[in-house]
């Protein structure tokens, strides 16, 4: 592989090529995490091919290439025959929801999320190549690709067909496409490849901007509002509408830091969930996100600080004190790995000089092994 830097927005392309030289090197404090991802891109071989077209019900369009799914969240209401209309119960997932395309878009996007880096810091082209094939058969060929849109996204039962809040379910698409800026090198990605994908999401942006679900994803206020910037802000950067992104992170997500944060870093809106850790959380790392890509667009998301006092620093230190430091004081109805946490606790340390966030990082057992040592570098 040449020198050429990958193309990434989220992750720092200088520092990826520096700790691939490192990993050659054969520097002992990188193996373990380099032995895991090698270990993880091996099984990844297996998974897949995915597609919308494989699964069992047709949409209400009746195209199986229409992504659908169910809200996790809604069950039969169980004084009615029928079930329907279907109720909510917060935080208790129905399992029947796994059925459609939410499940096998997750693991495309957790296969991917191994075997690009895997690619990048080994040069094994077998991993590349798995990862091509599993792009080209969601996104790219006749037969098997999804449409670039999100109609029949977290149907209810009874209720609906499909909701904006459905644009949750691609929220791991900005990482997608970071991964894909890691096989550029390799033969198994070609510029075709790069064409039509870019070409796929640029459609996939339009219907993100202009429909009435977008629109409505747009409005919330909670982490799905920040997710759908952080979806917005990435893909524009990926097919070289970089206005666009500017203009999400100089504007809505700023709003959304005053909306969302309060003075004392707190995440009102996700601490009334019954699984309030793991959506603070979430909702954390769609703020860091958004604040990397505003970096690409010369907007500084990292120091910024609302009129009294709401910023993404406190909302991090927030959360670490309770949830690192000490004992998470509000509800959380399922269990929390907290090692869950690592990737927010590098990416927070580094982009505020805080070198105790490392001290917390190694309390955790097989910390060296964790991906995030070769993604976000210790510094």
């Amino acid at each position: 592989m040449g020198e050429e830097l990958p193309r990434v927005f989220l992750l720092d392309a200088g520092e990826l090529l520096a700790i691939r030289d490192r990993i050659y090197a054969g520097e002992e404090d990188l193996q373990a995490a380099d032995q895991c991802l090698i270990r993880d891109a091996d099984q990844a071989l297996y998974a897949g091919p995915f597609s919308v077209v494989d699964k069992e019900t047709l949409p209400p369009s009746g195209d199986k290439r229409d992504y659908m799914s169910q809200a996790p969240y809604w069950w039969p209401d169980p004084d009615r025959t029928d079930g329907l209309p279907y109720v909510r119960r917060d935080g208790e997932v129905n399992p029947d929801s796994a059925g459609y395309d939410r499940a096998p878009l997750s693991g495309l996007c957790a296969a991917l999320s191994a075997l690009a880096p895997a690619y990048f810091f080994s040069d094994l082209e077998h991993f590349a190549a798995h990862a091509g094939l599993l792009l080209r058969t969601w996104f790219l060929d006749e037969a098997t690709a999804m449409h670039p849109h999100l109609e029949y996204g977290q149907a209810i039962p009874g209720r609906c067909d499909g909701r904006g809040i459905g644009i949750i379910d691609t929220h791991g698409f900005g990482w997608l496409v970071e991964m894909v800026g890691l096989l550029a090198a390799s033969p198994a990605w070609n510029r075709d490849d790069q064409r039509a994908l870019e070409a796929w999401f640029g459609a996939y942006l339009d219907w993100l901007l202009d429909s009435d679900h977008g629109r409505e994803e747009a409005a919330q206020n909670n982490n799905h509002g920040t997710w759908y910037d952080a979806q917005v802000a990435s893909l524009a950067l990926f097919v070289g509408r970089d206005e666009v992104a500017r203009q999400i992170c100089a504007t809505s997500a700023r709003r959304r830091v005053a909306a969302q944060i309060d003075a004392d870093g707190s995440q009102p809106l996700e601490l009334a969930r019954t699984r309030s850790l793991d959506y603070c959380a979430m909702n954390l790392a769609a703020f860091f996100d958004l604040a990397d890509l505003g970096l690409q667009v010369g907007i500084d998301l990292w120091e910024y600080e609302v009129p009294g006092g709401g910023s993404i620093r406190r909302a991090f230190y927030w959360l670490v004190e309770r949830a690192i430091d000490g004992e998470w004081p509000h509800e959380q109805m399922s269990d929390f790995d907290k090692a869950q946490l690592i990737p927010l606790l590098r990416r927070g340390g580094r982009r505020f000089a805080d070198a105790g966030c490392e001290e917390r990082i190694a309390a955790f057992a097989d910390a060296d092994a964790d991906r995030t040592n070769l993604l976000y570098p210790r510094r």
